[in-house]
């Protein structure tokens, strides 16, 4: 919260951008800055005072601090903070209004707001707490931070895993050897998984993945250890392995949740549990691989409030956008989206299909597997251990007059024929396809012996996509692209220059990594007439890769340095996920 000077005013103070010139935190040629570009650009005086860099975050919240006469609180030590005082206020209301519990001083609740003098949130912190609140001011980055830490606390979880692991390590005999491990565990493995060590153990760690928006679980036997890993958009970081004596329980804990033989450990297995998060169940896909040391178990965590399936939250450009709708909207052809495996395509169908979600309209899906459940639409779920395949679905998913078909994944001719019959008799058809880019779909297809005449036919569009991690939003910081970078970017000096580009220092709130999250980049290939001639013509693939770049289509490259010029990625996230090791593109 920021005072502007018409607030101020209404209550007969002196404006706050004077008042920081009396205090000589800014002279009267910044305050007229400032004011200029409040009046051009919007934004609280504050907000504007940081954003011209006169003064930064602390300075501001202290400073008005000092004005409104409120106690000011960092918040850097997180030991200020009672985790149940903070957790009687609802984290929906702690976002919403940007605050959080400190403490009880007598019948008080203390609270940190970036906004002090919001009379609504303090009587909703006070409806729900029964407590009077005794405002404090911290600025909204610091609160926000505490918020992740206390409603997500991924520090908070890990330290109880180590404390567990800690505790089983003191109680119990490392020194056992190997032959008395093996017989124990062949004696009574299925009474280890069951006890209550083991049970805490991966109930932690399933609730450390889920706050810290994990994908993937990885538990991977080694010689001695086990290592213990969690994919965070979508890099893989170590947390706390299980004590050597719980290594085999915890592997079995899995496998009982799961359904699988525990007995059988030469032969992979899949399985499927549920876990229970707050508001909603989450769905965990288990795939247990044998390797030389044992048993290695990945759990992917398939939580429907994590990932985001509404079109327009995805981060697609504008132009993108509405040129994917206007062919969605189409009542037949092919659309594929293109990438590599977690490329975020599923995630882009599923979003086009609860774009196009009409109870007028029968929606059926194919997939391998099924990984989320999606209301109002009939999800198949192959079955290659009793021969239902893509085909043989797809020909009776024909047969049940559908309007909108989703196939999982081509994979082979059959497929890709059934996919064109269907759109040629007037259904709209989303699949995905392993390629490097839209015009590598078009020539892997003709490849895999379908007729360019065909192609040209049926299909409306091809995506390409992969994904980049956002850069934090608490700790970013401008920084400069090296002559290297701007060189492996395609970009001049000049037209750099005018853009200002950023990275993330790394904080709480983004595990020190210095982002938070992904999105997008893409390229598209539109089949115009221009491009079904060309196509229809036998072109080769550089051709038809110029072709869609003149008609706006773009490359994955151009689409990654829009988003590093927006401020939203960086240089090596863009180089990461469209260079190879040499520099050259995979293009």
């Amino acid at each position: 919260m920021e005072e502007t000077p018409k607030t101020i005013e209404s209550g007969q103070r002196l404006p706050f951008g004077e008042w920081l010139v009396g205090k000589k935190f800014i002279t009267h040629r910044q305050l007229h800055e400032v004011l200029s570009e409040q009046k051009h650009n919007g934004g609280r005086l504050g907000q504007v005072l940081r954003k011209l860099k006169m003064l930064d975050d602390e300075e501001v919240t202290s400073s008005l601090a000092e004005y409104l006469g409120l106690e000011y609180m960092s918040l850097h030590n997180p030991a200020e903070i009672e985790v149940d005082v903070a957790k009687e206020i609802p984290e929906r209301i702690a976002q919403r209004f940007c605050l959080v519990g400190i403490n009880h001083v007598n019948d008080h609740i203390v609270v940190a707001m970036s906004d002090p003098l919001n009379i609504v949130a303090i009587d909703t912190v006070e409806f729900r707490t029964g407590r009077k609140v005794k405002p404090v001011i911290s600025s909204a980055r610091n609160i926000k931070d505490a918020i992740d830490l206390i409603y997500h606390g991924s520090h908070v979880a890990e330290q109880r895993l180590r404390d567990l692991v800690e505790l089983e390590l003191s109680t119990g005999d490392e020194e056992m050897r190997d032959e008395e491990l093996l017989e124990a565990d062949i004696r009574s493995e299925e009474e280890a998984a069951s006890k209550a060590p083991v049970i805490r153990f991966v109930d932690l760690l399933l609730g450390q993945a889920v706050k810290r928006k994990a994908s993937d679980v990885h538990l991977e036997p080694q010689e001695k250890t086990m290592v213990v890993r969690m994919r965070i958009d979508g890099v893989l970081r170590e947390t706390v392995p299980p004590p050597r004596k719980m290594q085999a329980a915890v592997t079995t804990r899995v496998k009982l949740l799961s359904g699988m033989n525990i007995a059988e450990r030469r032969m992979p297995q899949d399985g499927r549990f549920k876990i229970r998060a707050p508001g909603r169940d989450i769905d965990v896909r288990t795939s247990a691989l044998p390797t030389i040391y044992g048993e290695k178990v990945v759990m992917r965590i398939l939580d429907k409030q994590a990932v985001s399936h509404d079109l327009d939250l995805l981060g697609f450009s504008p132009e993108f956008l509405s040129q994917f709708k206007r062919v969605l909207r189409q009542p037949y052809g092919i659309v594929i989206v293109t990438g590599p495996t977690g490329s975020g395509k599923t995630t882009s169908l599923y979003s086009a299909l609860n774009y196009l979600k009409d109870p007028r309209k029968n929606i059926n899906t194919v997939e391998d597997p099924v990984e989320y459940r999606l209301e109002g639409i009939n999800q198949v779920q192959v079955r290659p251990d009793i021969n239902l395949g893509f085909p043989s679905c797809l020909r009776t998913i024909l047969r049940q007059d559908p309007d909108i078909i989703l196939i999982g994944e081509i994979r082979d001719k059959e497929t890709v024929e059934i996919a064109i019959q269907a759109s040629l008799t007037g259904h709209l058809v989303l699949s995905t396809f392993h390629t490097n880019d839209a015009a590598g779909a078009i020539s892997r297809l003709v490849f895999m012996g379908i007729e360019p005449f065909l192609l040209v036919s049926s299909l409306s569009l091809v995506v390409a996509q992969r994904l980049v991690r956002r850069i934090c939003e608490n700790c970013k910081e401008p920084v400069n692209l090296s002559e290297r970078q701007l060189m492996q970017l395609r970009v001049k000096p000049e037209p750099a220059k005018q853009h200002t580009v950023y990275r993330g220092q790394g904080c709480k709130a983004c595990d020190g990594t210095g982002y938070l999250g992904r999105l997008p980049i893409f390229e598209i290939l539109v089949m115009d007439d221009a491009m079904r001639q060309l196509i229809a013509s036998g072109a080769a693939e550089s051709e038809i890769r110029a072709l869609a770049q003149q008609a706006g289509g773009g490359n994955l490259l151009e689409s990654g340095v829009k988003k590093i010029f927006e401020g939203v990625t960086t240089a090596d996230e863009v180089l990461e996920a469209t260079f190879s090791g040499a520099g050259e593109t995979k293009e």
